[in-house]
């Protein structure tokens, strides 16, 4: 019957964005600790787009469609659920499906609407503000007073570190592609943003700190980048890397990294454990959610695009013209 199917995009093949097609598919019902969220509104982000080209393939039992984060209401409850009722409003993070006017997650990896936020820009938080947290304060274990460098400043991710880590009393370093996203790095707390076009990122570095050194680098463009921001590192230094837009391999002498004490790690997030994404969402309710509650920092939204524009959305994420985060409204 018409009333249990949902619209929802599909990636018809792997290819461009023209490859992502409305289609209806049955509503799902949700299993074991499962919730099932009608979609206000749903992120889109750049492991999108790498499903989309057929070079992210989701984990297996996940949807196939694409989708990582969306924002709405509890609609159904599955056995065992205890945290959610129906006529609850959650953010979430998916492990696929968010192109739909419905999506399946774990209980424990949805959080509550922030204070005064509305949904759309609900939708935007939980797959940034999961990988940040969890790489820059986890495993990159930045403190108050150090120096941190974040790469490709004027994205989603790096919006979002920016605030996190001036929120938490880091002194914050950017660089952007363009005068236009270096000033709105700075608007968000970076203290200094370079343009990677004009200057060479790892002099500034060196001039800013005094030869010393920043304290940790989160990376999301990889290749030659690597061995420059080793350079950056202070003494005791982390580089944390969670994509490669350039590449994955690099030449690396780790003479450097044993001389100077470096720690080189990085994570992804969507192929973690229900347990290791249920940590992550603790921490951001315990030390993140407040900041968003009381207006310390916020999702910065570049554009909205309905569902049935999903192609024009992935246009606009690879244009690499946008400034934080996209969303599909339903």
């Amino acid at each position: 019957m018409a009333q249990d199917l949902m619209r929802v995009i599909e990636i018809s093949k792997s290819g461009g964005p023209e490859v992502l097609v409305e289609r209806q598919r049955k509503i799902p019902v949700p299993g074991h600790q499962q919730i099932l969220i009608r979609n206000h509104a749903s992120g889109v982000n750049r492991p999108d787009a790498l499903q989309r080209q057929g070079l992210y393939h989701p984990p297996p039992g996940a949807s196939d469609l694409p989708g990582l984060e969306s924002a709405g209401e509890v609609v159904a409850i599955g056995e065992s659920v205890t945290d959610w009722k129906v006529g609850d409003r959650v953010t979430a993070l998916l492990p696929g499906g968010g192109y739909a006017e419905y999506a399946l997650t774990h209980q424990d990896h949805a959080l509550p609407i922030p204070k005064g936020m509305e949904l759309t820009a609900a939708a935007a938080l939980c797959e940034t503000f999961f990988t940040v947290y969890s790489n820059v304060f986890s495993r990159g274990q930045l403190q108050a007073g150090e120096t941190f460098l974040v790469h490709g400043g004027s994205s989603g991710i790096g919006t979002t570190a920016i605030q996190l880590a001036s929120a938490m009393g880091a002194n914050v370093l950017a660089t952007a592609g363009s005068d236009e996203k270096c000033r709105a790095c700075e608007r968000l707390g970076a203290q200094i943003c370079i343009n990677y076009r004009d200057m060479d990122f790892v002099q500034v570095v060196s001039e800013t700190t005094g030869g010393k050194g920043v304290n940790v680098i989160l990376d999301m463009v990889g290749g030659d980048y690597i061995p420059r921001n080793l350079r950056c590192l202070a003494d005791d230094g982390r580089l944390v890397q969670i994509a490669f837009l350039r590449g994955p391999k690099v030449e690396v002498n780790f003479v450097h990294l044993m001389t100077r004490r470096l720690t080189l790690t990085g994570s992804t997030l969507r192929p973690q454990s229900d347990f290791a994404k249920a940590k992550i969402a603790r921490s951001l309710r315990q030390n993140v959610w407040p900041l968003l509650d009381n207006g310390r920092i916020a999702p910065v939204i570049d554009s909205s695009f309905p569902l049935a524009k999903a192609a024009d959305a992935h246009r606009r994420v690879e244009s690499s013209q946008h400034i934080g985060k996209i969303v599909l409204s339903l």
